[in-house]
Formats: C-alpha cells, structure tokens, sequence
C-alpha cells in the first residue's frame, strides 16, 4: 500500500482519536475548574481537621504520577468489589480517564486558587467591610476580580499541559491520538510497521496548543487593563 493510498486511512483514524483527546480535555476542565476552587476553600479552611484532610488529599494527588492514577482508579474498583463500576468498552475506560483527570487537575488548580486568593491584599477586604459589604459581596466584588488577573498565566500553562497529559489515558487503551498512531506501528487496517502516523500526531497536539496560546495571550491583555 502506498503512502497515497495509507494518508487517508491514517488521517481518518488520528481525526477520531483526537476527538477522543478532546472530549477528555473538555470533560477534565469542565470539571476540575470547578471542583478545584471547592477544594481550595477546604484546605483554607479554619476547620484544621478539615483542612488538614484537604491538604494531605491534595498533596498525594499531586505527589504521585497521574499515569499511576489512571491505573488505580480504572482498575482498583473491580479488583476491590468484583466488578468494574466504570462498565466495559470504550465508554468506560473514558469515564475512568475522566475521573482520574479531573481529581489530577482540580487539586492542581486549587493550589493556583490559593495563591491567587490568599495574595490579594487584606486590606482590600478590610476596606469592604468597611463600606458594609457582605463577606459574599467581598469575595465576588473584590477577591474574585483580582484573583482572575493572577490566576491567568498559571492556569494557561496548566491547560496546556493538559492536551499533552491527555495522552496517558492510553495506558487502559483509551483509544486517543497517539493510541490510534501507535496502532499503525503495531498493525491496524491493513498498515504495520509505518511510524509516520505515530509522529504525525505531534501536529495535532502543536495546532491544538498554539490556538490555546494565542486564546491565553488574548485573554492576559484584555485583562491588562486591571492593574494589580
């Protein structure tokens, strides 16, 4: 088979996997932003059991390989109680994925929250107390609009280190990007031994990361304006 007759096929495959790599990259911000400002109000906290458990849950997190994640979490449960929760096929290895990303990166994204919340001067919040405005109305009013401008930068570099990590959700066969150029190598739709598609998949993730540079860089200078 020529290369003229194998790039369409190829092309074909890498196309699906990188909608695969996608919906995983949308599902982990979809739910790690969130749930990574929740976790960094808990390891604030004044409760110090409670913060403590944050604090310890978070530096686990981050103090381990998120490959090893995705093998416990996808694995442990069956082991555990017999039976995968996840399901089987695709479907439930892209759960699993899921899960193991979002708590990967909520726990690196509180640490961020943290450090833009707690760097925000406290005599600004003194100052709306002193105005009468509620503890809500602070957060919201004052904290929130300057820890954004902080949070920026790191947060983009984050997001972009997360196209690349989501290639590891091949390690239980989510059939990702690289997954699908790596099958080429081994033998799939009639193509073996061919690792051009394997190294092919570095454009996607090159055109994908460029866009979310540009996107970032577009986003720190509207916030320019917002001097802190």
């Amino acid at each position: 088979m020529t290369f003229a007759e194998q790039f369409p096929i190829v092309f074909e495959a890498l196309n699906i996997g990188f909608l695969q790599t996608l919906k995983l990259f949308a599902v982990t911000l979809l739910g790690a932003i969130p749930l990574g400002l929740i976790i960094s109000f808990g390891s604030m906290s004044r409760f110090k059991p409670l913060s403590g458990v944050v604090k310890t849950f978070v530096w686990i997190i981050r103090g381990t390989p998120l490959m090893l994640q995705l093998l416990i979490i996808y694995y442990l449960p069956g082991i555990a109680f017999g039976n995968p929760i996840w399901g089987s096929g695709e479907a439930g290895r892209f759960v699993a994925s899921a899960v193991a990303f979002i708590i990967n990166y909520a726990c690196y994204f509180s640490e961020i929250y943290r450090g833009g919340i707690q760097g925000v001067p406290v005599g600004q919040q003194e100052a709306g107390q002193v105005l009468g405005m509620s503890k809500k109305q602070i957060f919201f009013k004052v904290t929130l609009l300057q820890m954004v401008k902080r949070i920026v930068p790191p947060m983009s570099n984050e997001i972009i280190t997360l196209v690349k990590d989501t290639s590891l959700a091949r390690i239980i066969a989510l059939q990702e990007v690289i997954w699908a150029g790596q099958a080429f190598l081994k033998g799939s739709q009639g193509i073996a031994g061919q690792l051009w598609p394997l190294f092919f998949t570095g454009v996607y993730y090159l055109a994908f990361s460029g866009i979310l540079t540009v996107l970032f860089n577009k986003v720190e200078k509207k916030l320019s304006y917002f001097k802190i």
